[in-house]
């Protein structure tokens, strides 16, 4: 009965060891916490909580090459833009944030194979919250200036999907009109509902 005790103690305590990471891994990288240590995520569900529904967003087919503007893989930086130098984020604007600001790494499938959560792949939640939220890596949610005007854009989450997404999308159709990649005017395209 005593053995049976302790093993099940164990047991308790390497649940709880391997729940910890779990969650820690999934606060930084803010990725499913069903894939396993330095292994990118292959699909991630975003938009859970949209009306017209979730969408799904195939990972491993944006950044291996299938899909591509310029005729390559995407570079991770395409959408994890924060995952660089500070100085290199600069060159890019609207998107100048790095984060940690003393960066000295840009994200790579390489460097995120070596160590996932040295990588500094931070969610997108945690720096674009959902409207009436604060993000966790920033004071507030980011704000650019629209491109036509003086007024001033929030980059909540879904500012920040569509303008990133579509934008991308759009340049995609441009160089190749073959892609048919999905526009802002296509929503359910993306979105689906369960």
């Amino acid at each position: 009965m005593q053995i049976k005790f302790k093993l099940a103690v164990i047991g308790v305590a390497m649940a709880a060891v391997t729940a910890f990471f779990v969650v820690t891994k999934s606060e930084i990288t803010g990725f499913a916490q069903t894939e396993t240590a330095n292994e990118m995520p292959g699909v991630i569900m975003l938009a859970q909580d949209a009306k017209l529904g979730s969408v799904r967003f195939d990972h491993v087919s944006h950044n291996s090459g299938k899909y591509s503007i310029a005729g390559g893989p995407i570079a991770c930086i395409e959408c994890h833009h924060v995952a660089q130098p500070a100085e290199e984020a600069a060159k890019h604007p609207p998107l100048r944030t790095a984060w940690p600001a003393d960066r000295t790494t840009t994200l790579t499938l390489e460097l995120y194979k070596q160590d996932a959560l040295k990588a500094g792949v931070a969610a997108c939640r945690s720096c674009h919250a959902q409207s009436g939220q604060t993000p966790k890596l920033l004071p507030e949610i980011p704000e650019i200036k629209h491109q036509s005007s003086t007024a001033m854009i929030k980059l909540n989450n879904q500012q920040a999907f569509h303008r990133n997404c579509a934008g991308c999308h759009v340049e995609a159709n441009k160089e190749n009109p073959d892609l048919k990649a999905p526009t802002a005017t296509q929503c359910t395209v993306c979105h689906k509902r369960q």
